[in-house]
């Protein structure tokens, strides 16, 4: 140690205390601010009924600023805005109203003929039921329709499956979109496991979707004269034209020792197999309608139609129903009064609104 250096050794140590002091006391006041203890002056609007409602208005809600700070927002012009609230949901509910009940009407119009027949063209229990479907036997059935009301050309045939379930992950994978589009792609089947090939061929149309094509027909007679059903246009043209090739033609297609659907003709391109492209494009819900024809003559009330259909395909493998459907439609389609009721709802909810803020204005201002 060198002789007399310990005063400024003192000197600088209370130098450095003194310093560290300053500086811990500047951090406490900085943590201490109103900034961080959350304590800045803020607008604090009273909300009531009449005024939650104002709150949605952009420039009415920048009003609370022009107010002191710290005290409440005391909403103006609150009549105005009241009346445009309330003209808004009257707005709505005469605009909708009479639009739901527009719908319901043309619903209404609507002349279905519903007919179930898995259940009637067999009998006995589920097995014996599986044995018949998946036997050689004459799958053959009678029905009897009659037309409760005047159903005016064209007349939609439809059939309508419940508990198939088209929107299972593994069935709607199970397709080869660029194999059904052009030919040069028919070795594609990559996607279709398990009715991807047949032995060392593959299958055209491969897939889970197309082997389970719909093969029950239908034959319609009205006192001792054919119906001509039109299979002409049944599906969607843009899948005509653009999903399904013109060069594509079926190979090796139910040849398996599994039949799971109907056959298609080899010699008709898939752009052309319309029963096929309608029954590809997938269902979302477990029961659907698919469009099976048209019939394109009028049908009177109390008309009665002799219909023989072959109940080839297998439902009841799971507990599935099959319906044969004719149905005409309206401008606004085929029977669903769904659309009808929604529009009614809102209509009518919106109409409630209106006369509830009418009352509380009154009444509770």
């Amino acid at each position: 140690m060198f002789v007399g250096t310990e005063p400024i050794i003192y000197l600088l140590l209370e130098v450095s205390a003194v310093s560290i002091t300053l500086n811990v006391t500047t951090c406490f006041d900085v943590l201490d601010s109103r900034f961080t203890q959350q304590e800045l002056p803020a607008c604090k609007p009273i909300l009531t009924p009449r005024w939650v409602w104002r709150m949605n208005s952009a420039p009415s809600f920048l009003d609370c600023f022009y107010f002191t700070i710290q005290s409440p927002c005391i909403p103006t012009s609150t009549l105005s805005l009241l009346i445009q609230v309330i003209s808004a949901f009257m707005v709505i509910s005469v605009v909708f109203i009479p639009i739901g009940v527009a719908s319901l009407f043309a619903s209404r119009d609507v002349v279905e003929v519903v007919e179930r027949y898995d259940d009637v063209c067999v009998s006995g229990s589920k097995s014996d039921k599986i044995k018949y479907i998946q036997g050689a036997g004459d799958k053959s059935c009678s029905r009897t329709l009659t037309i409760k009301k005047h159903m005016k050309a064209p007349i939609y045939i439809y059939y309508q499956l419940d508990n198939f379930y088209q929107n299972h992950r593994r069935y709607v994978k199970s397709r080869s979109d660029q194999q059904l589009r052009s030919k040069k792609s028919e070795n594609d089947v990559s996607t279709c496991q398990p009715e991807d090939m047949n032995g060392n061929k593959p299958i055209v149309p491969c897939g889970l979707i197309a082997w389970s094509l719909f093969n029950d027909t239908y034959s319609f007679v009205l006192g001792n004269k054919n119906i001509t059903v039109n299979k002409k246009d049944i599906s969607w043209k843009s899948d005509r034209d653009h999903k399904f090739g013109k060069d594509v033609f079926p190979k090796n297609f139910q040849s398996g020792g599994i039949i799971g659907g109907a056959t298609l003709d080899k010699s008709i391109r898939l752009s052309e197999q319309e029963d096929l492209i309608v029954w590809m494009r997938t269902a979302a819900l477990p029961t659907f309608r698919k469009l099976y024809g048209r019939i394109e003559q009028d049908l009177n009330a109390n008309d009665k139609i002799d219909v023989t259909l072959m109940n080839n395909y297998n439902t009841y493998s799971f507990n599935g129903k099959k319906m044969l459907v004719l149905s005409t439609t309206s401008w606004l389609g085929g029977k669903n009064d769904f659309l009808g009721i929604a529009y009614l709802t809102v209509g009518g909810l919106c109409f409630f609104l209106a006369l509830l803020f009418t009352v509380i204005y009154l009444f509770k201002p």
